[in-house]
């Protein structure tokens, strides 16, 4: 008996475990198995049966016959089915109207709807298309405590709560507008009871939202994921009998929300609340065959564990193995549950929504290792059940709609969110009939957007997430740092396996073949998918979407898995063989480099899904009829890469030397790197590395060179000659037509890199904008904490303590919350492989732009979502936190082609929209300012043969904002006064190139210097008006104080730029007529009359300067600066004797009409305290140059005012210009024939061409001598 005392009772040691320590739960003190005794093998089935049905010790009697199913169900009827209850509660106190659905079926009442709700799904998910619409259920209740949950699709204005049947709906009045009716509201974070009063958490789409009366207590509360918001309402009034309070809702337009009654079991059920709908009474039958398969289940798990001391004893006759035995009461227990499911068609969706799911994530396991082996058995035997895809609909269902759902929960990183519902959906979908299932489904679309879906977290959430908050700087405790970075770890890895899931569930649906006729290539399902949701969602980055639009999460998932496969390759080998494109080696398709190509067919074809698109040159249906392109629908376009860049410093993936996405990153780079103000830089390195990064085919293709290399063998980017970049002949690039028509229905690599750019553009963008925000809002928050600070350490006064110390602890609160929000951002949108895909990217598509811009037939259909969504990426990886590279090699390996694109772009005619061309010269105004930036436009020979003159030229209405930045911080440090700080960034090359560009292209010069007078005279203008209106009300409001702000400081800069052009071309002033030198007069002296004469100085200075600014960043001398260097640039150049000869600087200067306040301007020029703004002693004899000036301009006034007396006063000569009284009226229009002084005429006609006497047309001016004067 040695072999059998292995055994006990027949089963494993290892059973005999399991049915001791289940029996020591139950509450039979006897034990499941039998004695020790010769004749235990005849028990040992019966035993094991009572221990799977959960069965008393020797409840079953020896069994005749074999175990089939037969015998399995006769268990179940005799012991389960007999004894089970259906738990029916009490449920006194609430009324179901009949609505046709069923007796008992809680819904909509249709004619309660005010407004127009439509019901997009079954069974309640509903959405506003009306401005406002309400509505309330056909169930009321009137005593008892009851409850239903609401989940948000949405998260815009929703009043969700109660209402009796005599509350109003109307198209502004809904839940909460009247009496008997109560709402919240967590978009406004309030509740309503005819007036809003803040209450509860602010919501986000995925909440599940219980909404809870207790009719016993006369109180109702609201949940958020099953957390109590706190007592709503309390004393409501008592209802009678079949007139009680009725579930209702309102929405504002395009909000969307799915109830739930009762028909489905409650995410987050609250205990003593029952649902409004009975759950059906077959479900709790359901749950106890599910739990005997659990039972069954475990019992072959031990069973497979000790398979090797089972193989011992099959010599035993009396032994009946377990996997011969689980066959048949598997069979026998799920023939039972489906007999049952189907008995009832409303509890299939009950049971698959709670029992069921539950069940399957039991087995299956919610973290990894999963116990797929135990799951494939049970869908074996489900499967063979013909109603078994019936209750497979609703588990998809439920998946789907757990992805939406789930949060965060940090102690359960990494395997938290949607974690276990997508592990699970992706091996269910591994089964082709489950995948076919899906597929077939009405809602195939709906249902992949809830996988996709992930929930963001709200205020709360991330304070649970991230309980402790350290960033650089910060008096916080020791141990926050550390606990900070093991919590953002722990995140990063949770936001990691979820997007490893995507991919995995997108691969699937790529890899599908649907069973339809005409067979179908892979990847056809993934293609309509993907064009479905960028239909539906064109406008989800507006402020207020369009109804319908998917969610802005779905977007961002979809991104990132697209990504994924784009940058790091798909990781599966067989998708090589059917995969338009794709590489075999798995490279990723952006880092493949050598020949690239693109289907041109993708602009020009008439897609339903992109006719609506604006393209560059204006929108598809003009362009289709004013270029017609049919012929080159079907071409494609090839280029080798980087074959515009100058051959001897190009940098591509094939050269030795690898762009900046492709070279081994330096992490100690990270270490140093300034981080002044972001949060947590240690927390960030550490949420790289524990993201998967590239697949290792890149890494082998990709791996010569390393960034440290660069760092510390090469000259910086300004010490070093970068590219010449020039456009390259067209015969390295050629097009040819499409190699089958096949190849049209197969999934191509650049199809999703066109869907990768769109969704960058409505999903990412806004979030990067949004990241962007709280880290800008973080600094000017830690500022104000650290200035505060600063002052309760100064002060001494009680009163002003405490004041300061509330005041610091709403900073700090600011701090802490834009910190929390950085960090989440950080780990969700900034891992480093993410980093490398989006350089890709931007290399891969300002290489197909350049190269495209040859064909304009072709360029001008270009979306301009390519254009937009390129240069947001290159500048959100410049900006990102941490660094993705140092500044230095960002545009040097890999993105001086951006460089060429927008030089020669931003103001290309055939991009027909400003906002665009806009966006291009932003681009380059933000560059410029930083030093490695900028050498990467001094040593790109397209920018210094095109960028001086299309500056000038684009110096208009429009965009003189931004040129003038450009030129301004291309011409730092020339002027008078520069920063004792030094200036961020100036051009030697840019300041010769333009002053060439102005001497060799005089009328392009003289209308840029045309506009630059009236731009300034306009905001000096603006300036003084604003200053005006506050002195006069003597108070400074924010509105105007900012808008004085942009103007003084826009001012200020044009000034710099008139500076600058009397420096480098003093003869447009000096020489020929003194039409320029008049009106940069008589600029100067505006600006005297208005800074210096100001009544209130402090005053004057209080409205420029904001919060947090000192008086030195922000004072007079910002604009009286530029106008001494004005003045002293053209006294040193009437010193040279090219000019000496001509304008007369003191004299034009003496001729204005006000010599007291101009001489009042320049002694307070004179006067003004220049050590505090300036640098270096070189202001002191520019001061003296000034100083003898003014004694000239004085001399020369007191010598016309002598003058005056001897001549004595005579009548107005007729001959005088009655315009400036100043000179004679030497010139006429012709032909009205009226006269003024040649200056006045050649001034006017700058802007205008007609007389200013009678608005004729002029036609030519000419001379009294009747000689043709040059206009």
């Amino acid at each position: 008996m040695a072999e059998d005392s292995l055994r006990i009772g027949g089963l494993s040691s290892g059973l005999a475990v399991i049915l001791n320590s289940e029996d020591g739960k139950g509450s039979s003190s006897k034990s499941h198995l039998v004695s020790y005794s010769d004749d235990f093998g005849q028990q040992s089935v019966e035993r094991a049966l009572e221990y799977v049905f959960g069965l008393p010790n020797k409840s079953l009697g020896q069994l005749s016959g074999p175990i089939d199913s037969s015998v399995v169900r006769s268990i179940i009827k005799k012991y389960l089915y007999s004894n089970s209850d259906a738990l029916v509660s009490e449920r006194d106190g609430v009324c179901v109207v009949d609505n046709g659905s069923g007796p008992d079926v809680v819904g909509l009442e249709e004619f309660s709807i005010s407004g127009e709700i439509r019901n997009i799904r079954q069974p309640l998910l509903l959405e506003s298309l009306a401005v406002f619409s309400s509505a309330r259920a056909n169930a009321c209740v009137w005593k008892g405590k009851w409850m239903y949950e609401v989940i948000l699709e949405t998260s815009g204005i929703q009043q969700l709560g109660w209402a009796t049947i005599s509350c109003p709906f109307s198209d502004h009045k809904g839940v909460g507008d009247a009496d008997d009716s109560y709402a919240f509201d967590g978009r406004r974070v309030s509740k309503w009871n005819k007036e809003a009063e803040p209450y509860g958490q602010s919501w986000v789409a995925g909440d599940v939202i219980g909404c809870c009366i207790d009719l016993d207590h006369d109180e109702i509360s609201f949940y958020r994921n099953g957390v109590c918001l706190g007592l709503a309402f309390s004393g409501i009034r008592k209802m009678r009998p079949g007139f009680g309070y009725y579930p209702a809702v309102s929405l504002f337009q395009g909000e969307r929300c799915e109830l739930n009654f009762g028909a489905r079991p409650f995410k987050f059920p609250i205990d003593g609340h029952l649902p409004l709908q009975a759950p059906p009474s077959l479900s709790s039958f359901a749950k106890q065959l599910l739990d005997c398969l659990s039972r069954l289940l475990d019992m072959q798990s031990v069973e497979r564990a000790e398979r090797s001391s089972v193989e011992k004893l099959r010599s035993v006759k009396r032994f009946v193995l377990l996997e011969e035995l689980f066959y048949p009461v598997s069979h026998g227990i799920c023939e039972q549950f489906f007999s049952t499911v189907e008995a009832d068609c409303r509890s299939a969706e009950y049971i698959g929504w709670g029992p069921l799911l539950s069940f399957l994530k039991g087995i299956y396991g919610v973290q990894a290792p999963h116990d797929w082996l135990s799951l494939d058995i049970v869908l074996d035997v489900f499967l063979e059940f013909r109603g078994s895809h019936v209750i497979f609909e609703h588990i998809i269902n439920a998946l789907s709609c757990a992805c939406k759902t789930a949060s965060f929960v940090l102690t359960e990183c990494p395997y938290s969110g949607s974690y276990s519902y997508l592990a699970l959906a992706c091996h269910l979908f591994r089964r082709e009939q489950l995948m076919v299932l899906w597929w077939k489904s009405s809602d195939f679309d709906f249902l992949f957007e809830g996988f996709l879906s992930r929930k963001s977290p709200n205020r709360q959430d991330l304070q649970c997430m991230i309980p402790s908050v350290w960033w650089p700087g910060s008096c916080e405790d020791v141990s926050a740092e550390s606990s900070m970075l093991l919590t953002t770890t722990a995140l990063s890895d949770a936001v990691s396996k979820i997007e490893e899931k995507h991919r995995d569930l997108c691969l699937l649906v790529i890899q599908f073949i649907p069973p339809i006729s005409p067979p179908q290539f892979p990847g056809s399902v993934f293609r309509t998918f993907v064009q479905n949701l960028l239909l539906k969602s064109q406008g989800a980055d507006r402020n207020m979407p369009p109804p319908g639009t998917s969610s802005n999460s779905v977007l961002v998932s979809l991104y990132t898995v697209i990504l994924h496969f784009l940058s790091e390759g798909f990781g599966m080998g067989n998708i090589c063989g059917w995969l338009k494109g794709c590489d075999s080696s798995n490279i990723g398709f952006l880092h493949r480099g050598g020949h690239q190509s693109f289907p041109i067919g993708l602009f020009l074809k008439n897609d339903p899904h992109r006719a609506d698109i604006s393209r560059i040159g204006g929108s598809f249906n003009h362009l289709s009829k004013s270029h017609p392109v049919r012929d080159q629908e079907a071409e494609v376009i090839w280029w080798e890469e980087g074959y515009m860049d100058d051959e001897e410093t190009r940098v591509t993936h094939l050269t030795s030397q690898k762009p900046c996405c492709c070279s081994c990153y330096d992490e100690e780079f990270t270490k140093c790197s300034t981080y002044p103000t972001q949060t947590t830089a240690r927390s960030s390195r550490q949420q790289c590395s524990s993201i998967p990064e590239r697949s290792a085919q890149v890494a082998a293709e990709c791996s010569t060179g390393s960034l440290n290399d660069e760092i510390e063998d090469k000259p910086s980017s300004s010490d070093r000659s970068e590219s010449e970049f020039a456009f390259r002949p067209v015969q390295h690039m050629r097009t040819i037509p499409r190699d089958s028509d096949v190849s049209s229905t197969i999934l191509r690599e650049e199809e999703l890199l066109d869907a990768l750019l769109l969704l960058y553009h409505i999903g990412l963008a806004p979030n990067f904008k949004q990241a962007s925000y709280y880290m800008s809002q973080q600094s000017q928050s830690i500022s104000l904490l650290e200035e505060t600070d600063k002052q309760i350490r100064e002060r001494a006064c009680s009163e002003q303590l405490k004041r300061l110390k509330e005041t610091r602890n709403n900073y700090r609160e600011e701090v802490i919350y834009c910190v929390r929000h950085c960090a989440w951002y950080r780990l969700s949108l900034f891992s480093r492989w993410k980093q490398r895909g989006m350089y890709a990217t931007c290399m891969w598509i300002v290489q197909l732009l350049l190269v495209l811009s040859k064909l304009d037939s072709v360029f001008i259909y270009i979306p301009e979502f390519y254009l937009e969504a390129l240069v947001d990426c290159f500048h959100v990886l410049r900006k990102s936190d941490p660094p993705f590279v140092p500044p230095a090699i960002f545009i040097k390996q890999g993105l001086t082609s951006f460089v060429t694109f927008v030089v020669t772009h931003f103001n290309d005619p055939r991009i027909s929209s400003a906002d665009l061309r806009d966006l291009l010269l932003q681009s380059i105004s933000v560059l410029v300012q930083y030093r490695d930036y900028l050498a990467a436009f001094e040593n790109n020979e397209v920018a210094k043969q095109r960028m001086p003159k299309a500056l000038l030229s684009a110096f208009d209405n429009r965009s003189w904002i931004p040129v003038t930045n450009i030129l301004l911080r291309l011409c730092k440090s020339s002027g008078f006064g520069s920063s004792k700080q030094g200036e961020s960034s100036s051009s030697v090359i840019f300041q010769r190139l333009l002053r060439e560009a102005c001497i060799t292209d005089e009328e392009l010069f003289s209308a840029f210097l045309n506009r630059l007078f009236n731009t300034l005279s306009w905001t000096m203008t603006e300036f003084s008006v604003s200053i005006g209106e506050m002195q006069e009300n003597y108070q400074v409001l924010e509105f105007q104080q900012r808008k004085c702000c942009v103007v003084f400081d826009l001012s200020c800069n044009l000034a710099r730029v008139l500076e600058f052009c009397t420096h480098e071309i003093p003869q447009a002033f000096l020489s020929g007529p003194d039409t320029n030198l008049r009106r940069l007069t008589e600029l100067v002296v505006f600006i005297l009359n208005h800074i210096t004469s100001a009544a209130d100085a402090e005053f004057f200075d209080l409205s420029l300067r904001r919060h947090g600014q000192s008086l030195e960043k922000v004072n007079r001398g910002m604009i009286l600066a530029p106008l001494v260097g004005i003045i002293v640039n053209l006294l040193d150049s009437t010193e040279e004797s090219e000019w000496k000869e001509e304008n007369d600087v003191v004299g034009v200067f003496a001729s204005m009409d006000c010599p007291e306040t101009m001489h009042y301007g320049f002694r307070y020029i004179l006067e003004y305290n220049w050590a505090t703004s300036s640098r270096g002693e070189a202001y002191v004899s520019k001061l003296c140059q000034l100083e003898n000036f003014l004694s000239l301009l004085i001399s020369y006034t007191d010598s016309r005012k002598i003058q005056g007396l001897h001549c004595g006063e005579t009548d107005a000569d007729d001959e005088m210009c009655c315009i400036c009284y100043a000179s004679k009226a030497d010139a006429r229009f012709a032909p009205c024939s009226h006269r003024s002084c040649y200056v006045c005429i050649t001034r006017h006609l700058l802007n205008c061409q007609r007389c200013f006497f009678c608005n004729a047309t002029v036609l030519e001016v000419l001379g009294t001598v009747e000689k043709k004067v040059q206009r």
